[in-house]
């Protein structure tokens, strides 16, 4: 599903690669039927933000944007187990979905990175493209509910998702309008740090109890290690045609 692959450049960092493949992304939501012309048309304004301003402001809007606090982190696991142990065992889990089919990826980024997701699911069968929106459509809607209470054109990219997936994007994030409104913003500075804190606090008492509560080990037994280490292998994913494979950026 081409869109999908629009979608996902539109949401990574933005380049000079995306700018220069404007044309054939405009040509490919020309030519998509999974969304509607309003939702096409919400792209196309997203696209000329991004392609008319100057890149280096874009930059600097986008990191601001997601790279501040949770609420606008595109990482899937992020809003789901949060820094919980589960996390790390759901991406390993998300890993062997992507070589089980075949999906091979080498850039530093971790698999839940929704822009390295959207890539993904590009390439399967229309059906299961889908299924795996609809699979997060709750936070595809909570996070397009957020952008827009930010007046952002980035919402327009998890509306157009939301209808993918087979979701009403007004009814879904309307659901979540009121829920959005009241949350706290965890972008200032303020709240960075106390998000700082509140982790080295977590952090250190952590490591308390893991030093207090360990037992000798038996003679020869290794200790259980904790951690799931990641590997990864070389990314030969085609894009588009025209535009070459997209630089992850951080978040």
């Amino acid at each position: 599903m081409q869109i999908l692959k629009v979608i996902s450049l539109l949401l990574d960092y933005p380049t000079e690669t995306l700018i220069s493949g404007r044309d054939e992304l405009e040509q490919a939501i020309i030519q998509s039927r999974e969304i509607s012309p309003k939702q096409s048309g919400a792209l196309f304004e997203l696209m000329a933000l991004i392609c008319t301003n100057d890149l280096m402001d874009g930059q600097e809007h986008y990191g601001a944007l997601f790279g501040r606090g949770r609420s606008l982190s595109l990482l899937l696991f992020e809003h789901v187990h949060g820094e919980s142990r589960d996390r790390g065992q759901a991406m390993v889990d998300m890993m062997a979905q992507y070589e089980e089919a075949g999906f091979a990826i080498g850039v530093k980024e971790l698999p839940d990175y929704i822009p390295l997701y959207l890539e993904f699911l590009s390439t399967r069968e229309d059906i299961e493209a889908r299924e795996g929106l609809a699979d997060v459509s709750h936070l595809l809607a909570l996070l397009a509910a957020r952008l827009e209470e930010r007046e952002s054109a980035y919402a327009s990219c998890f509306r157009a998702l939301l209808q993918i997936a087979g979701a009403e994007p007004h009814q879904a994030v309307a659901e979540l309008r009121a829920q959005v409104a009241a949350e706290p913003r965890d972008d200032s500075l303020e709240a960075l740090d106390k998000i700082w804190e509140e982790e080295a606090v977590d952090f250190l008492q952590a490591e308390q109890q893991d030093r207090c509560g360990a037992l000798p080990s038996a003679p020869g037994k290794a200790r259980e290690e904790s951690a799931v280490p990641l590997h990864w292998v070389d990314f030969q994913h085609e894009g588009l045609a025209a535009v070459p494979a997209k630089e992850v950026g951080n978040v």
